[in-house]
């Protein structure tokens, strides 16, 4: 028998040193070259400079809202009951600062249209996202940082964002006290021309009450004091009946409460008709009470306004800014040395894959490594039917 040659595909570690010595000039010149090459063009590039903004957004207070809740009496349940608090206010101003509509307001105030040199509003827009970073703390702070080519323009823009924020929400009813707020002041305005309309009417009648047998005041003010009772009482159960069943105990107590007054209210209406049986003495006191009707309400609203902006005061949208933005001294980017280095160290991995994969069709020209890439070839033909 003859002894056949036996071929082993195992390549050892003095394989691979050999190919790494033979080209170690080339492993060695290469990244050198090629950090020089990325560090002269990372100091062409125009230096970018970061600054940050860090906030305290508005705190809810839930006590000072407790407090109001027990001022508003029977009107508590209307602004009270419908208004849910914010599960994550940090996220909410996060999203407020995010928005189109302060973005807007920074890009009009900067004029960032000429400086990024985009022909679309959308387009300065993602321009500006792109060079912001807004992200909240489990702390509850807020940091805004933003870059630019110009470090007085960037700490600028990053103060602008919590200016533009705090413009903002002036215009929104953000928290539970500024919600009651706009409630109140609405209410009040609705009830202030009633008053009015009211007024008028009253005057329109010709008469006073001197012209009157009777002297029907103290009546017609008892009925619309109770009136608007009743009234705020039916305004309270009404927005009870979104959060509580009517089997809940407090809802069963303010139904009783609504009966009692409903009651009162209407013994009250007998004895002013007793009174009062002449058509002009009922014409009169009809808008006699109209108007005393809506000037209880009005009093009633013009006090529990004064009570929500004062508990808006208290609570308060206000921010408080921790760190301010300010112009930075030393430039964020580009990262020259990181990138130089980063650029020789993926130089030096390609050119060992390079080199190992020549030593390896160096070695395919052997007998039986022909032999090997020949079979290979022909298999790979025949997989996608090719002859």
């Amino acid at each position: 028998m003859t002894d056949t040659p036996e071929y082993s595909d195992e390549v050892s570690l003095l394989d691979l040193l050999q190919v790494i010595v033979e080209h170690l000039r080339l492993l060695i010149l290469a990244p050198i070259a090629v950090f020089t090459l990325t560090l002269g063009v990372g100091f062409l590039q125009t230096p970018g400079y970061s600054a940050s903004v860090r906030f305290l957004p508005p705190q809810q207070q839930q006590s000072s809202a407790a407090s109001m809740l027990a001022s508003l009496g029977s009107l508590g349940g209307l602004a009270g009951g419908a208004l849910g608090g914010i599960k994550n206010p940090t996220d909410q101003y996060v999203a407020f600062l995010k928005s189109n509509t302060l973005r807007d307001q920074l890009i009009a105030r900067f004029d960032l249209v000429k400086r990024y040199e985009a022909p679309l509003k959308a387009d300065v827009r993602e321009a500006l996202s792109g060079r912001v970073r807004i992200v909240s703390s489990k702390d509850g702070l807020v940091t805004v940082e933003v870059d630019d080519t110009s470090p007085a323009m960037a700490a600028d823009i990053a103060n602008a964002h919590v200016e533009e924020l705090q413009k903002l929400l002036g215009r929104l009813a953000v928290t539970e006290a500024q919600q009651k707020r706009v409630f109140f002041e609405k209410q009040l305005h609705q009830t202030q021309e009633r008053l009015v309309q009211a007024e008028v009417a009253l005057k329109a009648t010709g008469i006073n009450s001197n012209v009157l047998k009777t002297s029907p005041q103290l009546a017609v003010e008892s009925v619309a004091k109770m009136k608007a009772a009743v009234t705020a009482q039916e305004i309270k159960t009404a927005s009870m009946r979104g959060y509580l069943s009517e089997s809940a105990p407090d809802f069963k107590q303010a139904m009783n409460e609504l009966s009692i007054l409903r009651q009162q209210l209407a013994r009250l209406d007998q004895d002013e008709t007793r009174m009062n049986t002449t058509p002009t003495a009922t014409d009169y006191v009809s808008k006699f009470r109209e108007f005393k009707y809506q000037e209880t309400l009005f009093e009633l609203f013009t006090k529990q306004y004064e009570l929500a902006k004062l508990d808006e005061s208290r609570e308060g949208a206000v921010i408080q800014v921790l760190d301010p933005a300010q112009a930075p001294e030393k430039p964020s980017a580009p990262h020259k040395l990181k990138w130089s280095l980063l650029a020789a160290l993926i130089t030096v991995l390609l050119l060992l894959v390079g080199c190992f994969i020549r030593q390896a069709f160096r070695q395919s020209q052997s007998g039986t490594d022909q032999a090997k890439w020949q079979a290979i070839r022909q298999t790979f033909r025949r997989a996608f039917g090719l002859r």
